[in-house]
């Protein structure tokens, strides 16, 4: 070969096949000719049908498997890609709901910012497939790691997050509930990723090229284990609260129309309330249903601020004295200044409004407008909220009765620390006060199953009350009772056992989830060496046209 002459070198690790022998093709080639992208559609389709309404939650960690063999070790622009595809058929029909009222533009915005995430995770499992190549067993837990640390991205970023779709929130029937009680939300999804990062692993093991036998440790091991997790789970301790019992009224009193304009119908909506309490009233007092020791209405019962109209003052007045009950009400209170509050309020039978607490966690694009121009672009349904709501800063820690309720208003039961503040403040009850209406029964299902979870994790009695449904209560078990039917008024009375007990979730609190966000960006950080020793090392290797003979 004449000098100067470049002589071109094949990838590192890629050694030329033998003369007259057809290269063989490992899991990696195998998916990569069109099967790659069916997989990241089929991990969508499986993850969405694991979430209620639909509930199949063993398909969450098969939904996992799916895109860790679609993006696995592939370059970090095509696993964003496969990653964004996942994205957008998990995203785009599990929150339909978000777009009956206001049109499909939000929706779909929305959707697309919670599929980046996942196009981000899919880069991030194609740049770390080098590194766990060489550990193979290390590859499920960098699946479970990679997996909580985009969620806990996503719970936070931006506007304070979507948490909306989390794994764990797939899990309130499974097994692996139960790992909520000692890492909460984020060890719940690490079990169902690890599970699915498992079953990936077998699936590689039966394809792996050269191997007389697709059985032994490379399949049945690791499907075995993850087996084994999800039903070990179940052995998590879940003792009942030890507390004194008491019992709770909720009182669903229904909207006259669903959608956006429930706020025009507010007195109806308050009227409803009350007249449901009033009729409890008469139950008690004929003897025919048991005296409730606290009331509970839901978020926007009051959307007529009772502080400053007497009026509703009068009538939430009444029905307080006729049930001779504590009422925990959802109110609307004006200002301050042009500003609203979301608030609880508990109304004493026999003075009036007590204690209070403001939501903490306003919606923003539905409480209140963030970039207000820029979204009127987007849709001129961002004028319906025409004074922007502002929250609170306090937990919702409240008195109510013979009970101390923790009390989140609406969406803020998806986040882990404004529901853990209100245990650690000394919350016996879980009280989540919701407002459907301008929703669906599959958004309220969905809201409830994150409920169960929150039950679970910190060893509590809880309830969900809706003005529409569902509304139902919550055993430390995660077990539902008297679940309401939507778009319908209804009042249910239960007796439930007050808690004091800390779980070893509460007492972590984020702990468990900055541990596993660390090892994803140490498993981050061995990729990106490595990938730079494999760069020096090829750049040293690669022939020069000095002394090519």
């Amino acid at each position: 070969m004449a000098s100067g002459t470049p002589v071109a070198s094949a990838p590192a690790g890629d050694a030329p096949p033998a003369a007259g022998r057809r290269p063989r093709r490992g899991p990696r080639r195998w998916l990569s000719r069109g099967l790659a992208p069916l997989l990241a559609a089929g991990a969508g389709v499986a993850l969405l049908l694991a979430f209620p309404p639909y509930g199949l939650w063993p398909l969450a960690p098969v939904g996992v498997a799916l895109f860790d063999l679609a993006v696995t070790g592939r370059r970090a622009r095509t696993g964003a890609g496969l990653g964004a595809l996942t994205g957008a058929v998990f995203f785009v029909p599990l929150l339909a709901w978000t777009g009956l009222h206001v049109g499909p533009l939000p929706w779909l915005l929305l959707s697309g910012l919670q599929a980046v995430y996942l196009a981000l995770l899919g880069a991030a499992a194609a740049v770390t497939g080098p590194v766990v190549a060489r550990w193979r067993w290390a590859a499920p837990l960098v699946t479970g790691v990679l997996w909580t640390a985009q969620e806990a991205l996503r719970d936070r970023t931006p506007f304070g997050g979507f948490p909306w779709g989390r794994l764990a929130f797939s899990q309130a029937d499974s097994p692996l509930l139960g790992l909520a009680r000692l890492g909460g939300a984020p060890l719940v999804t690490f079990g169902v990723a690890l599970a699915g990062g498992l079953l990936a692993a077998a699936v590689r093991g039966a394809l792996r090229p050269g191997r007389r036998r697709a059985t032994g440790t490379a399949v049945i091991l690791p499907a075995v284990i993850a087996v084994a997790l999800t039903a070990g789970a179940a052995a998590v301790p879940t003792p009942p609260p030890a507390g004194r019992t008491v019992t709770v009224a909720v009182v669903q009193g229904n909207v006259p129309r669903l959608g956006l304009d429930f706020n025009a119908q507010r007195r109806a909506v308050l009227d409803n309330h009350v007249e449901a309490t009033l009729a409890l009233a008469r139950q008690v007092a004929a003897g025919r249903t048991e005296h409730p020791d606290l009331v509970v209405w839901p978020e926007n019962a009051s959307d007529i601020d009772p502080l400053v109209n007497a009026d509703a003052y009068a009538r939430i007045q009444a029905a307080a004295a006729a049930i001779r009950a504590p009422i925990l009400l959802g109110a609307l209170l004006e200002g301050p200044g042009e500003h609203y509050r979301n608030t609880a309020l508990v109304w004493q039978p026999d003075r009036g409004p007590s204690e209070m607490y403001v939501k903490r966690h306003p919606v923003p694009f539905a409480e209140y407008i963030p970039l207000r121009s820029i979204a009127r672009r987007v849709s001129d349904k961002v004028d319906l909220v025409s004074s922007d709501f502002v929250g609170g800063n306090q937990p919702g820690v409240l008195r109510v009765g013979p009970a101390t309720v923790g009390d989140v208003i609406c969406f803020e039961v998806a986040y882990d620390g404004l529901v853990r503040d209100t245990v650690t403040g000394g919350g016996q009850l879980l009280a989540v006060q919701t407002n459907n209406a301008t929703f669906d029964p599959t958004e309220a299902g969905q809201q409830l199953a994150m409920v169960r979870l929150r039950a679970v994790e910190h060893g509590r009695s809880a309830l969900m009350v809706s003005t529409v449904g569902i509304s139902g209560y919550v055993d430390a078990h995660g077990r539902v009772t008297g679940a309401t039917s939507f778009n319908t008024r209804a009042v249910d009375v239960r007796e439930l056992r007050l808690g004091t007990a800390r779980t070893l979730a509460t007492r972590l609190g984020a702990g468990p989830e900055y541990a596993l966000v660390g090892a994803a960006l140490l498993a981050l950080l061995l990729a990106a060496v490595r990938r730079g020793r494999g760069r020096r090392r090829h750049r040293r290797a690669a022939p020069t046209s000095e002394g090519v003979a």
